[in-house]
């Protein structure tokens, strides 16, 4: 297999790499005479042509039926009479309630053989009134974590020669580029992927103005074309839908068949149903993952879903109200699948409030209150799928939550649920005098609908029991707790195999991807090492323009080592200041100290700001700005403006793992010395880390490693060379880099570290020289 370029160029290019493919492996059989060879070559290179003549002629096919319909369109002369809306007001009819295709019962008597029968030649006629398919070329699927990246990266794509000549797509949700006011307003809900199909769904005047309907196929057409002919960013396509006036939503589907380069965020190319949606099939293409040290840790949170206490009450009485009002009209399934529906939405309601009180049916691990010897409910419990799946009762135990999804999916039922309880409180909102009642009615209606939650909890619960865990816990006051109900992934290969196994392949990029050892146990454990691939390079400036260097040490001789149950010792945050002082009069610039979390960074500002300590009183006379990464965005900001002013310097604090640890790049000026503070260890004591340890721990292959403390390690040193990797972002810029904790220079952690630091990495417990060798680094720069 092969990627297809419709550029003449680009398909000799591509043509010769085939046959020099071909060649080589045809020399390594020596056994082959030279004749057979050749004639190999030949009949290869045939091949390859007519198979680019082929597909270039289905592509002037499809172009000549454009033209066509083009044609058709323009010298059709339409009168559009605006005419009076004559469909009912909702407010009066409740049939828009039903769902589709049930306002009538006519084929309630038709037998099931009839009605399959049916079925089929329906089906059959659509078949024979299909055009043909629009061709389609191998793609490049490129992931990374937001919009901004990919529009970077597009930018540079830009900047190349392929820029003419690659049909570019990129994809988005409909919040990102919905260019119809009105919904994104909230006229119609807040929830924009459910107006959007609503107004899809509606005819005539109720139609959407940005879709073309089927008879101006020509519109979107047109659309499509726009978008692949220059490669576009998601503010580029809003600007083009306006200008337009056609959906640059439903116009990059369209543009997908035809593109050779896809651009996605990763979670509609992690997500199974996301693809489906926008009708993306990855066999036989090539996926890029950039930023993929995020990989693993985006698998879990976009496939980990918490339903709250209130969202089960809520959609148990949407759900209830609707089967009441039309359990007369609706066919037989929807009030099966309702029915067992309400069964579910009650046990589970039942069995989070039991929990909440602690009642020992539905807790197992209640504790003695030591004054009054009763039990009292922790804060936070665990539970396997299947055994929580039993705690709910025999009623629910035998309802398929996969069948009641699938149901939810394919009648999209949720919807008409959750419009007609929107109109229930329309009219109460509408029939009472307070003013406050209008106003909750609003903010009520600005949430998703429940039902959507309860059907991404369903489709958690079907998969295998080992992949994931229940998470119960207790949020809010005393007295107004709520229960939230979380499905917590733990294997993250479950969802990523089938991009695996369908792809021709699977590049994960990133700059700092070290430690890679979860990649192979966590992802790819069921593949052979013989398909796996591991390229790592050094880093592009010379190794002059890094000094990196580990502080065992502080000026006053005190041991520099954060553990959690040190860091509120204030002598050793005192020590840490002393040494951020030292350092501050030595980097020039900007100098940015990455701190372990937020709590400890809040014990720094307090302890420094004591009057005997005098610390932040002397950072203000060295720095002209001192910013602490609370409000990070701003502070990073601000922080950059004091830079960029020419005044002395400034330092920023931020945390390790917040945004600025992997959102802005600090280069130049900006960070000529990063300062790593401590070791970023997750806390040890969650209940959701635990299950990932113990599942890392089952899974693991018997090699003597503990993979529950290898993972542990893996995400603190994960998180600690992402910081490191905010400076030194080209050939030409260079920095310090100095871990502020003796751990540092032990060989385990050693081990963890970007490879391009290596054996470069000067550890000291003498802090005098340590400074000696900062200064004569910075002053060489000079």
């Amino acid at each position: 297999m092969r990627r297809y370029d419709l550029a003449s160029g680009q398909q000799a290019k591509s043509i010769r790499g085939e046959l020099e493919d071909l060649k080589l492996s045809i020399q390594s059989d020596d056994a082959e005479p030279e004749w057979v060879s050749r004639q190999m070559l030949d009949k290869h290179k045939r091949e390859l042509e007519q198979a680019e003549a082929d597909l270039e002629e289905r592509l002037r096919a499809a172009r000549l039926r454009e033209e066509k319909i083009r044609q058709q369109e323009r010298g059709r002369l339409r009168k559009r009479m605006k005419v009076a809306d004559e469909e009912p007001d909702h407010s009066e009819n409740d049939n828009a309630f039903l769902p589709d295709g049930d306002a009538s019962d006519e084929e309630d008597n038709i037998s099931p053989a009839v009605r399959a029968l049916m079925k089929k030649w329906a089906s059959r006629r659509k078949d024979d009134d299909t055009e043909p398919e629009e061709p389609t070329c191998t793609k490049i699927y490129y992931a990374s974590r937001t919009h901004t990246q990919l529009s970077q990266f597009l930018g540079e794509l830009r900047k190349t020669h392929y820029q003419s000549n690659a049909r570019t797509v990129p994809l988005g949700s409909r919040k990102n580029l919905c260019i119809n006011d009105d919904v994104k307003k909230g006229k119609y809900g807040a929830d924009i992927d459910e107006a959007c199909r609503a107004l899809a769904s509606e005819k005539d005047g109720k139609r959407c103005t940005y879709l073309p309907p089927p008879d101006e196929e020509a519109k979107m057409m047109d659309m499509r074309d726009h978008i692949l002919s220059s490669p576009k960013d998601i503010e580029d396509l809003e600007g083009l839908g306006r200008q337009t006036a056609t959906c640059p939503y439903y116009g990059t589907r369209r543009a997908i068949k035809q593109a050779e380069l896809v651009t996605l965020p990763y979670n509609l190319l992690l997500q199974k149903r996301a693809r489906e949606a926008l009708g993306i099939d990855l066999t036989d293409h090539v996926v890029i993952v950039d930023e993929a040290h995020n990989l693993i840790d985006t698998i879990l949170a976009v496939h980990t879903l918490p339903v709250s206490s209130t969202i089960l009450r809520v959609s148990k009485t949407q759900v209830d109200l609707y089967r009441s009002k039309f359990r007369n009209r609706l066919k037989t399934k929807h009030v099966v699948h309702l029915t067992r529906l309400s069964v579910l939405l009650t046990a589970l309601q039942k069995f989070t409030e039991a929990w909440a009180n602690g009642n020992e049916d539905a807790n197992e691990n209640a504790k003695s209150d030591s004054s009054s010897g009763k039990k009292r409910p922790p804060q936070e419990e665990l539970f396997g799928v299947a055994e929580f799946i039993r705690m709910l009762g025999a009623h629910a135990e035998n309802i398929n939550p996969l069948e009641i999804e699938k149901y939810l999916r394919e009648s999209k039922i949720a919807r008409k649920i959750s419009g007609y309880s929107d109109k229930l409180a329309d009219a109460a909102a509408a029939s009472g005098i307070d003013p406050s009642k209008r106003a909750a009615n609003a903010r009520r209606k600005g949430v998703t609908p429940p039902l959507h939650a309860i059907e991404s909890l369903l489709l958690a619960l079907a998969n295998p029991d080992e992949d994931g865990r229940i998470f119960l816990n207790k949020t809010g006051s005393p007295g107004a707790e709520t229960v939230q109900l979380k499905y917590q992934l733990l294997n993250p290969s479950t969802h990523f195999r089938e991009v695996v196994e369908k792809a021709r392949s699977v590049v994960l990029a990133g700059g700092t991807m070290s430690p890679i050892g979860d990649f192979h146990t966590q992802l790819f454990s069921y593949l052979p090492s013989d398909r796996l691939v591991v390229y790592s390079c050094g880093h592009v400036v010379p190794k002059s323009n890094i000094r990196t260097i580990v502080l065992g040490k502080g000026p006053r001789g005190k041991t520099l080592e954060f553990k959690f149950g040190a860091r509120g010792d204030e002598e050793l945050i005192v020590e840490l200041g002393q040494t951020v002082l030292n350092l501050t009069n030595l980097v020039p610039n900007g100098f940015v100290v990455f701190l372990p979390s937020y709590a400890f960074l809040s014990l720094v500002k307090t302890a420094w700001g004591k009057g005997e300590n005098k610390i932040l009183e002397r950072l203000n006379i060295l720095r002209a700005s001192r910013e602490w990464g609370r409000r990070e965005r701003s502070q990073g900001l601000t922080y950059a403006h004091a830079y960029i002013q020419g005044l002395t310097g400034a330092i920023l604090f931020a945390v390790v793992g917040a945004k600025l640890s992997e959102g802005l790049n600090f280069s130049d000026g900006l960070a000529r010395a990063v300062a790593i503070v401590g070791l970023p260890f997750a806390n040890l004591g969650s209940a959701e880390l635990q299950a990932r340890m113990k599942y890392v721990r089952e899974h693991a292959s018997s090699s003597g490693i503990d993979a529950g403390k290898e993972l542990y390690e893996n995400l603190c040193m994960r998180a600690t060379n992402q910081s490191i990797g905010r400076a030194i972002r080209h050939r030409g810029d260079w920095a310090a880099i100095v871990f502020i904790d003796q751990r540092y220079g032990t060989p385990r952690i050693r081990s963890k570290l970007p490879g391009w630091i290596g054996t470069d990495l000067e550890v000291t417990d003498k802090f005098g020289e340590a400074m000696k060798n900062l200064g004569e680094f910075f002053r060489s720069k000079k």
